[in-house]
């Protein structure tokens, strides 16, 4: 079913509401005053598009950098005769006091406020307008909303170091909010008295106290008969604690689990402890008791515990107090516990750290709230892929790139996610997966490079875009792609292996796409960076992967594209050229990537006077007869001087070398040749090899290009005979046979 639901493609409502979202002003809004977004007249809709909108406005802001958020997003909301809300879930910096303040008229029934640190005592304000509607409540991480600014009375010197002062909010409670069933108050700031607030409540069935303190929960009775649900993750129980839990007789879910790194615990679990649970939480169908450490030895000796294949019978528990379970448990938590390595385990769903199932579940169920767990939980997923095979790889990639959405901005969770997705996309997965999930894929690792400088993320990034084709998978992100890895390398201190990396990426990137492409990298100052690293690598005198890579990249973001040629000339890339030829004479790679480059520039005839310097032309003229890299070298040289052969004597401005001694050489290393040589280099077009053939100013032009154009068509006629026919070869190879000027030996070869 996940194979199916990753392949499908999204729904029309998925897609409309993106549409609508990226283009308010296009479709369901006007400007008003050049600033103020206001909704058509005319529009009226329901709660199942207007929520919709909403989570999906602030999921977009949350995990698209290109999404630009508007100020007044939320007073399109604002009325409820037009706009209907009923579930929304608002996550944090997006949502601010006004915005739940712009709201406020609507009947809200659930709504989810998770980490919304800038939310003041305003806010509980406009919360009392929901009381009357409101079923389901979720203030997590809300640190702020219990504090009011005060302004200090009598205003002195005091007023400008510190003009407001935060107060913690003390008489506000739930009082009023009469159909309220669900609450989250995790990570609840101190010094609010919980008690207080929630005893208007008249019948809660779930509450979720993550994270808070609290030495007497005895006021939890209250609810004995309502609640079903209760979470008290990380709070430090005692046996007070235990006590009231067991006479909350309707609860189905109980979790009571820990960050077993976070501070130090007295309490220790028991035996007796889990007894208790067991023969007074009679409906219980979920428990997490993850991160606790055992007093004593819970299980059954493992004799027994050999016997026959694993169960989940209560009967044949491994761990003895579940033995009085009347069926397996939904759900247990064990994760970081030495339970979860047990045998029988009574539930058909476990978190622990024993195997791959059990980390899938332990990511799958801490990831909104818990980072901190997730994190490690990912860590050991990356340990399974690295090591062994991932069975589940299509829910593995789904939890990491949720969790990767979900905590932009946590460095753990980034580091390990991003090292996770490394391996979950490499090749031997391939098949696995669909175009729809490898762009998810694509999505989340460019928003860690964005919001991350960190080393050991970027490099992670940059090693996991390798995994993918390039550029065809990664073309709908074109620009932005290009953007980040640029921007990588332009920074003043660089990690050698991420440079490495990038500039390999950005070669890739670059090769085989349309001529726009190049022209939009070019624009974003490709060129320049590449010249710099090209500088730097100069300068330390070392010529590595960097190095080939930076002028090969150099070579593909030119070829046919005039407007890079000419920057390259611009940003004194002839003079680096130079250097890197007399600072590295052996190189043979290097050498055949800038004559590559060359042979571009010198197919733009506006540029071509640029390289008519007797300087330039003796180099060109002495690399005819270099035998680095087979032919290349000498080959792309001879291209070189044929395209500045074609502007014909006149354009000749040099004294020495004379042209009819470069001409000679050029015959004398185009008959050194091998015919059947295969080649180092890959034709898009034949464009500017054919310009070279229908003219009689220059033979020795017209002959390499000959030359040229059978040595392709000969070594490999699959790919470039069709190209020869598609562009128009056979006619103009048919007129030159024709010609007075062409020579004998031309015209057998077109032949």
């Amino acid at each position: 079913s996940l194979k199916m639901a990753s392949d499908s493609p999204e729904s029309l409502m998925t897609l409309c509401t993106d549409y609508c979202l990226r283009n308010l002003e296009g479709t369901l809004c006007y400007l008003l005053d050049n600033e103020t977004l206001r909704l058509h007249p005319d529009i009226f809709l329901p709660s199942e598009i207007c929520d919709k909108l909403v989570n999906e406005y602030v999921e977009l802001v949350k995990t698209d950098s290109i999404f630009e958020p508007h100020e007044s997003f939320f007073t399109l909301f604002s009325d409820p005769r037009s706009t209907r809300l009923a579930r929304i879930h608002l996550r944090e910096q997006i949502v601010q006091d006004q915005d739940l303040e712009a709201i406020r008229k609507q009947d809200l029934v659930e709504l989810y406020l998770t980490n919304c640190e800038k939310l003041t005592a305003k806010s509980l304000q406009t919360l009392v307008s929901f009381s009357h509607t409101l079923i389901s409540l979720s203030l997590f991480g809300c640190c702020n909303i219990f504090y009011e600014e005060e302004n200090p009375g009598g205003c002195e010197d005091d007023c400008l170091v510190n003009p407001t002062r935060q107060v913690l909010v003390k008489d506000f409670t739930f009082e009023g909010f009469s159909r309220l069933r669900f609450l989250n108050l995790g990570r609840l700031i101190e010094g609010v008295n919980v008690e207080t607030l929630l005893r208007p409540l008249a019948s809660l069935a779930a509450l979720d106290l993550s994270g808070i303190q609290l030495n007497d929960v005895g006021f939890l009775t209250q609810w004995k008969d309502s609640l079903v649900s209760l979470v008290l993750y990380n709070m430090d129980l005692s046996e007070e604690h235990i006590q009231v839990i067991a006479q909350l007789r309707k609860l189905r879910h109980l979790d009571i689990s820990r960050d077993h790194l976070s501070s130090y615990y007295k309490f220790k679990l028991t035996r007796r402890v889990l007894n208790l649970f067991v023969e007074n939480l009679v409906n219980l169908t979920s428990l997490d008791i993850s991160g606790h450490t055992m007093l004593e030895n819970c299980t059954i000796p493992s004799m027994e515990e050999k016997m026959g294949q694993t169960s989940i019978e209560p009967a044949k528990s491994s761990i003895a107090p579940f033995r009085g379970l009347k069926r397996p448990l939904q759900f247990l938590g064990l994760f970081e516990t030495s339970l979860c390595r047990l045998m029988h385990i009574p539930a058909y769903k476990v978190s622990g750290d024993k195997n791959e199932e059990q980390v899938l579940n332990a990511i799958e169920a801490y990831t909104e709230h818990r980072p901190e767990i997730t994190s490690r939980a990912i860590n050991l997923l990356f340990d399974i892929a690295r090591i062994e095979r991932c069975s589940q790889l299509l829910r593995a990639l789904q939890l990491v790139i949720t969790a990767l959405k979900c905590h932009k901005d946590d460095k753990n969770i980034q580091v390990t996610g991003s090292a996770a997705l490394f391996y979950l996309t490499n090749s031997e997965y391939r098949m696995e997966q669909s175009v729809k999930l490898r762009r998810q894929v694509i999505q989340v690792v460019l928003n860690g490079m964005e919001s991350y400088q960190e080393v050991t993320v970027q490099r992670n990034c940059c090693l996991t875009l390798c995994n993918f084709s390039i550029p065809e998978e990664l073309e709908f992100q074109y620009r932005r792609v290009n953007e980040l890895l640029l921007n990588i390398l332009n920074q003043s201190r660089q990690d050698e292996s991420i440079q490495r990396i990038a500039v390999h990426l950005c070669n890739a990137l670059v090769c085989q796409v349309d001529n726009d492409h190049k022209e939009a990298v070019g624009k974003m100052g490709f060129v320049m960076t590449m010249l710099k690293l090209i500088q730097k690598k100069l300068a330390d005198k070392t010529c590595d992967q960097v190095m080939e890579f930076s002028w090969s990249a150099l070579w593909n973001i030119t070829d046919e594209t005039p407007d890079n040629c000419e920057m390259f000339l611009n940003y004194s890339g002839m003079k680096l050229f130079l250097e890197c030829l007399k600072e590295f004479p052996e190189k043979q790679e290097l050498h055949r990537n800038m004559l590559g480059l060359l042979g571009n520039v010198a197919e733009v005839k506006e540029l071509r006077p640029q390289l008519m310097t007797s300087q330039f032309i003796s180099v060109f003229s002495n690399l005819l007869e270099s035998k680095a890299d087979g032919i290349e070298v000498s080959y792309n040289a001879c291209g070189v001087l044929s395209h500045i052969m074609f502007d014909g004597p006149e354009a000749w401005g040099i004294c020495e070398p004379h042209r009819e001694e470069v001409v000679k050489r050029m015959w004398a290393a185009i008959q050194s040749w091998d015919i059947n040589s295969r080649r180092n280099i890959n034709y898009r077009s034949f464009e500017p090899i054919l310009r070279l053939l229908p003219q009689g100013i220059s033979p020795v032009s017209q002959h390499w290009a000959t030359w040229a154009l059978y040595n392709l068509v000969s070594v490999y006629p699959d790919k470039y005979c069709p190209l020869l026919i598609k562009e128009g070869g056979i006619p103009l190879l048919k007129d030159m046979i024709k010609m007075a000027s062409a020579r004998q030996e031309t015209k057998e070869m077109a032949r």
